[in-house]
């Protein structure tokens, strides 16, 4: 299938490991000129020389609102217009309603919600001028059900899905597009640190899980690229779970 993104320009947060990367991987597969992001510029190279293509890599904290408002503008001197935009912009330490102070709750509101919020409004000015664009945000499932013991996540992530839901009906009309993806268990670093390392996730995450196992970056970037492509011009303003059946709402 022709998803219509060959030639097209994409910006990817947390592209340098787990979900990031399986995202970029598939958008370069399908043609796209993709600008890696993420904090580290030694393991954006890396990933940069695994995906080939057209690929360049931009260092950039979520936490520095200013360094995000000028990273669309550097990746359209060095590939062209943003006309696809990832927002996937980390995740909060793990912890219970009240086991974090007011600092790490402003840290993650300037990741989860200002960080995206900053990228999208200098790329969108773009988009709608050309009257195509995409934005996928990289949730979480418990924007739908809460996750116990991830209480940043929980309250961001929400926050986050109502500033996207809003942007999805102000922008439908001129072409540009902007979805969740509700992510559930996938085989990543993140989600081993969260789980106490790689071998206790691969024993234990997998449990409740309809599908038997976890999902895997790769199956995570398929979803983004069709999300992404010419195709979907008609899906916006949703959260689609990906979680191999684990969310029990209807």
């Amino acid at each position: 299938m022709d998803l219509g993104i060959a030639g097209k320009t994409a910006l990817v947060m947390g592209a340098s490991r787990g979900i990031g990367r399986g995202i970029a991987r598939a958008l370069a597969r399908e043609g796209a000129r993709v600008a890696l992001a993420s904090r580290s510029a030694e393991a954006l190279e890396e990933a940069a020389a695994q995906l080939g293509g057209e690929t360049r890599v931009f260092a950039a904290d979520t936490a520095d609102l200013e360094r995000l408002a000028r990273l669309p503008g550097e990746v359209e001197r060095a590939l062209g217009a943003v006309e696809i935009l990832v927002t996937n912009t980390g995740g909060p330490p793990v912890g219970g309603a009240l086991d974090h102070g007011l600092e790490e709750w402003e840290l993650a509101y300037r990741s989860l919600v200002l960080a995206p919020r900053v990228l999208c409004e200098a790329v969108l000015p773009g988009m709608r001028e050309r009257r195509f664009g995409r934005i996928v945000n990289v949730g979480s499932s418990s924007t739908i059900e809460p996750i116990p013991g991830l209480a940043l996540s929980n309250a961001h992530r929400m926050a986050a899905v109502g500033f996207f839901k809003t942007l999805a009906r102000e922008v439908a009309a001129d072409g540009v597009t902007v979805n969740t993806v509700a992510t559930g268990r996938f085989a990543t670093d993140r989600l081993a640190e969260n789980w106490g390392g790689w071998e206790r996730m691969e024993r234990d995450a997998a449990e409740g899980i309809p599908a038997g196992r976890l999902g895997t970056p790769e199956e995570y970037g398929d979803l983004v690229a069709f999300i992404c492509s010419q195709r979907a011009g008609y899906l916006t303003g949703t959260v689609i779970p990906l979680d191999g059946g684990l969310l029990r709402s209807v």
